[in-house]
């Protein structure tokens, strides 16, 4: 009887695959669609993040912490979010030019944290 347990537990498995995958749509996937579109939104959104805070912590000898705090720092001075800011950033890696306000901040940003660093 054990032996066949298990091949019982898988045959249930895609019973129940193949039922979800005919099932409508209903509240509950809508729910799951726009959850999984969410988190598909916010993982690209932090490997830009995450380029930033490398270009930073390479022109920057400074730890991860330091550069995303930099890159924070830079977003508020420029009321723009963090992942608009990286972009930008990332970008001038491509040719783009960084534009004046941003460049302006990154500079202030990067004159506090040389200047704290002193200390």
């Amino acid at each position: 009887m054990q032996g066949t347990s298990p091949i019982q537990e898988e045959w249930w498995d895609l019973k129940a695959d193949a039922s979800w995958r005919n099932a409508p749509v209903g509240q509950d996937v809508v729910v799951l669609l726009a959850e999984n579109d969410q988190l598909r939104r916010a993982l690209s959104g932090r490997v830009v993040v995450d380029q930033a805070c490398g270009m930073v912590m390479a022109l920057t000898p400074c730890r991860r912490g330091a550069a995303r705090n930099l890159l924070v720092d830079v977003s508020r001075q420029c009321d723009l979010g963090l992942r608009e800011v990286a972009a930008v950033l990332v970008a001038t890696s491509e040719g783009e030019q960084l534009p004046g306000q941003i460049h302006r901040a990154l500079l202030r940003a990067l004159r506090r944290f040389h200047t704290a660093d002193l200390r």
